[in-house]
């Protein structure tokens, strides 16, 4: 999935990135609100998490916005004001869920996978085709019951050819979903992450490549 952090302080916003990113998240970082709407207008984000203080655009600014653009990413709103009124308030700007802080970060972790669930089309928790099983919440992977050991790209990678299923998945989504906005369009880490994915599941392969188009399981 693909997550943007939006947090004026640099220290909690990178350690959310860095913990996030933990989980096989793509996630990209803006520190004020008039970056958020920017990246927000050329990037589809399955969440976005939002701290409510914001220098340059508020934080209500930024999700009134987001709004009124009909985005259909989630928010998660973030703020050091934890009461009812508050909580109500950031609801009602059409936040999707509201976390205080200080917060437990497994919550958060938890929140965010919820609120990704609720932005695509409804799946099982648990993500299976062709023998492979995936379990996001338990991070493991198994065929044909044996355990497969992933790194979190591959992981990442190969949760995204899942939920597709069996529609085919281009190499575009691919870098847009499992890696942030850093990478370089032209680079040949797809195929390489591919080759490696396809080695570890073993023989008979079941991930096949469309020439032109993508992949698909």
């Amino acid at each position: 999935m693909r997550v943007l952090v939006v947090e004026d302080e640099r220290v909690l916003a990178d350690a959310i990135a860095t913990g996030l990113r933990r989980e096989a998240m793509a996630v990209d970082v803006a520190y004020d609100g008039a970056a958020a709407l920017e990246r927000t207008g050329y990037i589809d984000y399955d969440v976005i998490v939002l701290d409510r203080d914001l220098p340059k655009v508020h934080g209500d600014e930024v999700c009134r916005a987001l709004v009124e653009r009909r985005s259909a990413s989630r928010i998660l709103m973030l703020t050091a004001a934890g009461d009812v009124d508050d909580k109500v308030e950031g609801l009602d700007l059409g936040a999707d869920d509201y976390m205080a802080k200080p917060f437990v970060f497994l919550e958060l972790i938890a929140r965010v996978r919820a609120l990704a669930r609720r932005s695509a089309p409804a799946l099982p928790p648990v993500l299976e085709r062709a023998g492979v099983r995936l379990d996001p919440g338990r991070r493991s992977v198994t065929r044909e019951g044996r355990e497969i050991s992933l790194t979190k790209k591959e992981f990442a990678v190969l949760e995204e050819l899942l939920r597709a299923e069996g529609a085919v998945v281009s190499q575009e989504d691919l870098l847009d979903k499992a890696w942030d906005e850093h990478i370089d369009p032209f680079t040949n880490v797809v195929r390489v992450t591919m080759m490696t994915l396809r080695k570890k599941l073993g023989e008979p392969a079941v991930i096949e490549t469309v020439p032109g188009v993508g992949y698909r399981l």
